[in-house]
């Protein structure tokens, strides 16, 4: 268990923390380093790796940034908005600083091809671009013909597994639902983007209706045998609602019928006033489609070295679109730790020199389980030259005790103070 300052530490609590990772492979910050990265994609991962390619290189290296969204609207702490604790200008923040302060090149468009021969890729708006080394960070996408019915009813049945648009509709379906509905969530498949998070929407939901609608429901429908992560916490979280969270493991939804919010699982049929599917998952679009190699059709298999498409030199690869390594989870956190790793290992390698051999990533996970109390789980992973990727540290990180006020605090000042270190 980590102590109270490691923890904080971890947590990017302490600015110390939030920089740590990947200072060690930059030795040699700007020193030779040049040329022209495209990074693709401006979420954690993305907005990251941006700034600090232009930090570490002292402004050798000239950075675009191509990212479809105006603004950047964080995942993390958008259940609370789901919830009526926060609002939508509460989760979204600029990308102005990264153009004005770092002079990164921003640009709102959509990557729609990528040739890695070339090393060139190519927008919607503003046509073919070149570059030295291009990094992807596309997020995730959904596999919305896994489930019959599905694909493009999301007006009706939202999954609000990407910040934005979808999170406020969720919230408008939730505040619509008489009193003594069911809002009943599915959650997919495991590895799917920031474990934790359905459960603490299925509590944040709780937690709302326990005020507004008390007579009503919320259903969980765990395609998975069991809850994927803080168990015992999650457990008891549910248990605090006192039957107004029923949780059903081994419970894939099939098909749905869109109109009625009716879904079909194996052996039942469900029907609920609000029904949020969060699909199945895979790499973000632009990785999956440009001939990266993929496990298991989905996720991108990298040198955890460099991030680099395995057999696909330059171009590397961070957040959520990778395969992931022993218990690493798909977070917001890792995605920024990803993206401080490879600003270190591209800047040397501009500068014909090798990467850290011995990069380490952290990563915290927090958790609302109603408006104020929060559980966590913190992890650190080091790379293994035998094993040749980050293997889980003994010892290091942990889990709450139990759920409590302080780390509310702490939750809220993590977000504050990550989206300052990618952003601001």
């Amino acid at each position: 268990m980590l102590n109270r300052r490691e923890f904080l530490k971890s947590a990017g609590i302490l600015t110390a923390g939030s920089s740590l990772v990947g200072l060690a492979g930059c030795a040699s910050t700007g020193s030779g380093a040049g040329g022209h990265v495209v990074v693709v994609g401006g979420g954690y991962g993305g907005a990251t790796v941006s700034k600090y390619l232009r930090m570490w290189s002292n402004g050798s290296v000239n950075v675009t940034l191509i990212e479809r969204n105006t603004d950047f609207i964080s995942c993390p702490i958008s259940n609370l908005v789901i919830g009526g604790v926060k609002e939508m200008k509460d989760i979204t923040v600029s990308y102005d600083n990264l153009k004005s302060k770092w002079g990164v090149r921003v640009l709102t468009d959509e990557v729609v091809g990528l040739d890695p021969a070339k090393r060139t890729v190519t927008t919607a708006k503003n046509g073919a671009i070149t570059y030295d080394r291009v990094v992807l960070s596309p997020g995730i996408d959904f596999m919305f013909g896994a489930i019959e019915g599905l694909a493009g009813n999301e007006a009706l049945i939202p999954h609000a597994w990407k910040a934005g648009p979808q999170t406020a509709l969720l919230r408008q379906q939730l505040q619509d639902m008489k009193d003594g509905g069911v809002f009943a969530i599915q959650i997919p498949k495991a590895p799917y983007r920031c474990p934790p998070g359905p459960y603490e929407r299925a509590c944040v939901v709780a937690n709302y209706l326990r005020q507004a609608k008390p007579k009503s429901k919320v259903l969980v429908l765990d395609a998975n045998g069991e809850i994927q992560s803080k168990k015992p916490l999650f457990t008891k979280a549910f248990e605090s609602y006192k039957g107004m969270i029923e949780y059903r493991p081994n419970s894939e939804i099939r098909s749905v019928d869109a109109k009625s919010r009716t879904a079909e699982l194996e052996f039942d049929k469900v029907q609920a006033d609000v029904l949020n599917i969060i699909p199945p998952m895979r790499a973000g679009d632009i990785a999956t489609r440009s001939g990266l190699p993929l496990v298991n059709d989905r996720w991108v298999d990298i040198d955890w070295l460099t991030y680099e498409a395995k057999g696909v030199p330059g171009v590397h690869v961070i957040g959520d679109a990778l395969f992931p390594a022993p218990t690493m989870p798909k977070s917001g956190h890792m995605a920024n730790q990803h993206g401080k790793v490879v600003a270190a290992a591209i800047i040397n390698l501009l500068a014909g020199e090798p990467p850290n051999p011995n990069p380490v990533v952290m990563n915290t996970c927090y958790s609302f389980v109603d408006a104020k109390n929060v559980i966590h789980v913190a992890s650190v992973h080091q790379y293994d030259a035998e094993k040749k990727q980050p293997m889980p540290v003994a010892g290091a990180g942990g889990v709450s005790v139990a759920a409590n006020e302080i780390e509310g605090k702490y939750a809220l000042a993590w977000a504050q103070n990550i989206w300052a270190d990618m952003l601001a």
